[in-house]
């Protein structure tokens, strides 16, 4: 088993807290490219992996949230992965946060793609932002409250294997 972080940084200005939104009731479907370990090829496609599902591994007792047969070599692979308590926040602005642990076992996560929506909260007010989009790598918008402009820019994430 490899085990390998989910890592997002990015300035935040009158932000804080920014997280994936991923509760029980609208979960996060984290995108990523992936390799087989065995035969080092790249799956086709991302892979969508959902925390709060559990799929049975075949010929074992455990559950997993993602299970992948490589289309190459026919090896059964999996992972399961834990969100961290971590936020990118106004305390950690430019530097890393780990946001999900990832129990690999077959597989190379090679990159993160941040489709989906996060949350995060106005730095001075309780103004909830839940439609933040990363994609572009930067978001606005307004906080009524504060009269200002909320934003995070220059976000970036990477897998570090440990």
């Amino acid at each position: 088993m490899v085990k390998f972080y989910l890592k997002a940084k990015g300035y935040l200005e009158h932000l804080n807290n920014v997280q994936p939104l991923d509760n029980a009731e609208s979960p996060y479907e984290y995108i990523f490219i992936i390799e087989c370990t065995k035969c080092r090829e790249e799956h086709n496609k991302p892979v969508s992996i959902n925390r709060f599902e559990q799929h049975e591994i075949s010929g074992s007792r455990g559950e997993a949230s993602f299970v992948f047969r490589c289309k190459a070599c026919k090896s059964e692979h999996s992972a399961l992965i834990l969100r961290t308590a971590e936020k990118i926040t106004a305390d950690n602005n430019g530097e890393w946060a780990r946001i999900l642990e990832i129990d690999a076992r077959g597989i190379d996560f090679k990159r993160f793609v941040p489709e989906g929506r996060w949350e995060g909260s106005g730095l001075e007010t309780d103004t909830k932002f839940d439609e933040i989009d990363l994609e572009e790598g930067e978001w606005f918008d307004y906080d009524e409250k504060a009269k200002e402009m909320a934003g995070i820019t220059e976000v970036e994430f990477d897998i570090a294997r440990l």
